[in-house]
C-alpha cells in the first residue's frame, strides 16, 4: 500500500510525461552485472566531487516503467572519501528540470539521502529509480516540480563493489556532500558551482544529512549549504541498537554492524559469528531492506556471537563515538523532526540530538510530531522539510527553536 501510495504521489507530480511503455527486456543491468559501477584502477589522483563517469539515463515512477520522468537525468560515478579518510569512487544520479529556473539566484540542488535501501547492490537507488522501484521517488518528484535540480547518492559500497558502509555516518555524509559537488561540476546538468545546496534526508538519510551539515564547513566549503532538512535521525548507534537489539528491527542492528565493521576493519565482527551468525550475516549483505526486516526478528546480537556484547569492545566505541552527531555545530540553519512514537529511532535519541545541537550554538528548528512513527512521520512530515529548504533557497530567515 506505501509503495501504491508513493507511486501515485509521484506519478501526479510528474503528470506530463509522456508514456512510453518499456519491455521487460528493455530493464537495465543490476549494479553486479553494469560496468559502469567499477571505477577506473587505479582510482584517479582527482579532487573530492570531480565525475569518473558520466552517462544519460531514463528514470521511472512504476514498476512497470510505463511513466519516464520528464527531466534530464544523468547517472555519475564521483571521487568521495571514506570515513577513514580513504578516496573512494561512489555512484549516484544527477536529476534536472527540463524547465527553466525563474529565480532567484541560479537554481537549487538538493542533495538528497535516500532512508535505507538494503545491503545488496540491487537495492542501488540509482538502479531502483531506473527500474521503477524506488519508494522515495514523492518526495523527488516534489523537489522537481518545484524546479530545484536533485542530486541522489548510493552511498559507499552500494551498487560499486564492494559491501555497504551503512550506518557510518562520516562516510554517508562525504558521500552526500560530494553528489552535490559532482552535480555541480558535471556541465550536461548545467547547474551553477555556486548554486545553493540544501540538504535532505529521513532515517539513514536523516543519519547522512546531519552528517553532511556537520561536515561542511570542513569538507567541503565551496558548496553553497544554505540549510538541512532531516528527520528520524539514528544520531546515537549505541542507543539506537539498544532499542533493536531484541527486537523487531534486529536485522538492522545486523546491517549497522556489517556496514561499521567494513568502514572500520578493526572492530570485532566477522571473526566472533558463529556458524549461524556467519550464514544469516552473509544474507544480509546480499538483501535490500524488506527482506532485512523479516531476518531474525526479535533475535540478539549476542545470539549470533562467540563473544558476548560485541560493541561494548572499546574499539567498537571508538568508532561509535566518532560517528554520534550533535556535537559540531552546522554552518547554515537545520530543521529536524521526529515521530514520539518512533518504533525503529528512539525519540530520545532526538531529543538529545536537539540538545547537542543547541548547545552547540546551531541555528535549529525542531519539530516533534505526536504519536507519530517512523514510516508515518516522514510521510506526514517530509514535505514540510521540504518546503522549509524553499524558504532557505528564496534566502528567508530561519527561526531557531534553542
Amino acid at each position: 500500500m506505501i509503495r501504491s501510495l508513493v507511486t501515485g504521489l509521484a506519478v501526479a507530480g510528474l503528470s506530463c510525461a509522456v508514456v512510453v511503455p518499456a519491455s521487460a527486456d528493455d530493464r537495465p543491468p543490476t549494479p553486479q552485472n553494469d560496468p559502469f559501477y567499477t571505477a577506473p584502477s587505479p582510482l584517479p589522483n582527482v579532487p573530492a566531487g570531480d565525475v569518473l563517469k558520466t552517462r544519460k539515463v531514463d528514470l521511472y515512477v512504476d514498476i512497470l516503467r510505463l511513466f519516464p520522468v520528464p527531466t534530464r537525468a544523468d547517472q555519475v560515478l564521483y571521487r568521495s572519501t571514506s570515513a577513514t579518510g580513504t578516496p573512494n569512487a561512489v555512484s549516484g544520479t544527477i536529476i534536472t528540470p527540463l524547465t527553466t529556473w525563474p529565480g532567484p539566484g541560479k537554481r537549487p540542488v538538493v542533495a538528497y539521502a535516500m532512508g535505507t535501501q538494503g545491503l545488496g547492490d540491487q537495492c542501488a537507488p540509482s538502479y531502483q529509480i531506473r527500474t521503477g522501484t524506488e519508494v522515495e521517488v514523492a518526495f523527488i518528484a516534489q523537489a522537481i516540480t518545484k524546479g530545484w535540480a536533485v542530486a541522489l547518492t548510493d552511498y559507499e559500497g552500494l551498487g560499486t563493489p564492494g559491501t555497504h558502509t551503512y550506518a557510518t555516518a562520516k562516510s554517508e555524509g562525504r558521500a552526500l556532500l560530494d553528489v552535490a559537488r559532482a552535480a555541480t561540476r558535471l556541465p550536461a546538468a548545467g547547474l551553477d558551482p555556486t548554486a545553493p545546496i540544501g540538504v535532505f534526508g529521513y532515517s539513514q538519510g536523516g543519519q547522512a544529512a546531519a552528517a553532511a551539515a556537520e561536515q561542511a564547513a570542513s569538507y567541503a566549503p565551496d558548496l553553497k549549504v544554505v540549510g538541512t532538512a532531516t528527520g528520524g535521525v539514528p544520531a546515537d548507534l549505541d542507543l539506537v541498537a539498544a532499542s533493536n537489539d531484541g527486537g523487531i528491527g534486529f536485522g538492522l542492528v545486523a546491517a549497522a554492524a556489517i556496514g561499521l565493521a567494513t568502514a572500520y576493519p578493526e572492530v570485532p565482527l566477522d571473526n566472533v559469528l558463529t556458524t549461524q551468525g556467519k550464514e544469516l550475516f552473509a544474507k544480509i549483505k546480499q538483501a535490500c531492506v524488506a527482506e532485512i526486516a523479516l531476518l531474525a526478528p526479535g533475535r540478539r546480537l549476542n545470539d549470533f556471537t562467540t563473544v558476548p556484547n560485541v560493541i561494548k569492545d572499546p574499539r567498537w566505541q571508538k568508532r561509535l563515538n566518532e560517528n554520534l552527531l550533535g556535537n559540531v555545530k552546522p554552518s547554515a540553519p537545520v530543521y529536524l523532526y521526529h515521530g514520539t512514537a518512533d518504533e525503529l529511532i528512539p525519540y530520545q535519541g532526538a531529543q538529545q540530538l536537539k540538545a547537542r545541537y543547541c548547545a552547540a550554538g546551531a541555528t535549529l528548528e525542531w519539530h516533534v510530531i505526536p504519536l507519530g512513527g517512523h514510516v508515518v512521520t516522514v510521510s506526514l512530515w517530509g514535505t514540510n522539510a521540504l518546503n522549509w529548504l524553499g524558504d532557505r533557497f528564496q534566502n528567508r530567515p530561519a527561526r531557531t527553536s534553542c
